[in-house]
């Protein structure tokens, strides 16, 4: 009996010592709210700090607009009809994902340039000149096509999923009263599908506010660029934290904005006889205009990006070493496996926590994990910055005593980027371990128990067999968020460390885009795959 409560107390430390180390860094953003300000700091909040917020509220309240439109629209279209093609656009739909914003950032530049494709063809072969400003992009409106573009597929798959498990009874009820199409969806369809909604629209704001790439590369002045222009430009990382804290209370503002809009008004099954939604099939040109419909938008967030970064790829293999490029790929591969390991390892740890400790406590500490998602990166990098700082000045006599040349050891390592990796994508990899525990439930446990097994060997011989499917999907869809990850890895990198997003990235920046799309084809094939095999895993698991 002694053995099996020393086996609870080990998970329960082991857990709260690593919920502690998630969630510390953040505190050193609100430390700094406290600190005196300077000369920097006073002269943003006279001249340019407003500019930070409109430009932010611009982009996140348009692009929170745009993926609401497209992605309800098709998850509607989805979920109620059925139409040439459908089979095929509802999962291929989900494909833009794969594309990093930042690099459909370039890549739309580079097919609307002088020298692209577009105006090219138009000049050649039809003789066409056009004024150069009708195919400029890099400003806030392409920025917000940009985001649109490869993010609506959160809106889309959340909302999909939610129709698509909806009570058929609902909508016959509507059309048996009288209500046509429209009204139905307008009526029916949008209250019942608030909260999906408001979920995917919050996660593509949350993107938005995080993202670099797009930004910097357009020129849209945002919180973001800010802390970077500050902390690289200025060398000012009081400045720098104090940005980060603003941004971080933009953020605080938008998820309770999120919450209200949520509501308390809840919609749910008034019988156990759950019939799904019927497909309605359509003909003629309606058939062909929702067909059509899904291809433009496809085509717009998928084929063309990918078709363009084909065509560079094949024109400029060979002009980046072999050896060069593989190092690349060598390290992205590293700090994405190492950082999705560790996520589920640790998330495995509380979530097992959370199943031992009943109450308050239990529910609680857990979620102070996942609140690294709902931080921008560049808020994160400065946090764990200031953070490793400080714990490399009270580790400096052991360095000095073990002989090393500088004090600043850990905050130049590749353990400052790990860290930060696991502090903002903690909560993919924990809401995929906590849904794989909550379908096996905790009957074959607690038999184990019964028979005598202790914690630890329960959890290795009953728990993990089970939990495979949510291990891997977890483990997935936190490597593919630390391939694509910009803003973290620019920050945080140690010296002469290179991915394939910081290198595409690098590339596009000065100008060599097409050298810029080995990298990025190699980043949205990868992350491709793993999408389509993560979805059919998930339909597989749904059915």
């Amino acid at each position: 009996m002694q053995h099996r409560f020393a086996n609870i107390n080990a998970w329960t430390v082991g857990a709260v010592i690593i919920i502690i180390l998630l969630f510390l860094p953040n505190l050193t953003i609100v430390s700094g709210l406290f600190t005196p300000s300077n000369e920097n700091w006073e002269h943003m909040k006279e001249f340019v700090l407003w500019g930070f917020v409109k430009n932010s509220l611009i982009l996140t309240a348009a692009t929170a607009f745009f993926t609401i439109m497209i992605g309800l629209s098709l998850a509607w279209l989805i979920a109620q009809y059925d139409f040439p093609m459908r089979r095929f656009l509802k999962w291929a739909l989900i494909l833009p994902l794969s594309i990093p914003p930042f690099i459909g950032a370039y890549t739309y530049h580079g097919m609307l340039s002088h020298t692209g494709i577009i105006q090219t063809t138009l000049r050649d072969t039809f003789g066409v000149t056009l004024n150069p400003a009708f195919f400029d992009i890099m400003n806030l409106p392409g920025a917000i096509f940009i985001y649109t573009m490869f993010l609506f597929p959160y809106v889309y798959s959340i909302t999909q999923v939610y129709l698509s498990q909806q009570s058929a009874s609902l909508i016959e009820s509507t059309r048996i009263l009288g209500k046509g199409p429209w009204k139905t969806f307008f009526q029916v369809v949008l209250p019942i599908s608030r909260i999906s909604i408001i979920a995917g629209a919050s996660l593509v704001v949350l993107e938005v506010l995080n993202d670099y790439g797009v930004v910097k590369y357009y020129g849209v002045q945002t919180f973001t660029t800010a802390i970077f222009q500050t902390w690289f430009g200025l060398g000012d990382i009081e400045s720098s934290i104090k940005l980060a804290a603003s941004l971080m209370g933009f953020v605080i503002l938008i998820l309770m904005i999120e919450k209200l809009l949520r509501g308390r008004r809840q919609y749910s099954y008034s019988t156990t006889k759950v019939r799904p939604l019927p497909l309605i099939t359509l003909s003629g040109w309606k058939a062909a205009a929702a067909t059509g419909y899904g291809f433009i938008i496809l085509s717009l967030a998928f084929f063309i990006p990918v078709a363009q970064l084909i065509d560079w790829t094949v024109l400029t293999f060979g002009t980046i070493p072999m050896g060069e490029f593989m190092s690349y790929v060598k390290n992205s591969v590293f700090v994405a496996g190492l950082s999705a390991s560790l996520i589920i390892i640790f998330a495995l740890i509380v979530g097992n926590f959370a199943r031992m400790v009943r109450g308050r406590l239990g529910k609680l500490l857990p979620r102070l994990t996942v609140l690294g998602y709902s931080i921008p990166g560049a808020v994160i990098a400065v946090a764990v910055v200031t953070a490793f700082i400080g714990l490399d000045r009270f580790l400096a006599p052991v360095y000095v005593w073990a002989g090393f040349s500088t004090t600043l050891v850990l905050s130049v390592s590749i353990v400052l980027l790990v860290t930060a990796y696991i502090i903002r994508f903690f909560a993919i990899g924990y809401n995929s371990i906590e849904t794989g525990y909550d379908k096996i439930g905790t009957n074959f446990r607690d038999a184990s128990r019964t028979l005598g097994l202790g914690v630890t060997k329960t959890f290795f011989k009953v728990d993990m067999p089970m939990m495979k499917g949510a291990i891997i999907s977890g483990f997935i869809l936190v490597f593919i968020d630390v391939l694509k990850e910009i803003p973290l890895t620019l920050i945080l990198r140690p010296f002469n460390f290179d991915t394939l997003s910081t290198k595409a990235f690098q590339y596009a920046s000065d100008e060599k885009i097409m050298e810029a799309s080995q990298a990025s084809l190699l980043i949205v094939g990868i992350s491709a795959l793993a999408i389509v095999f993560f979805y059919k895993f998930l339909e597989r698991e749904l059915d």
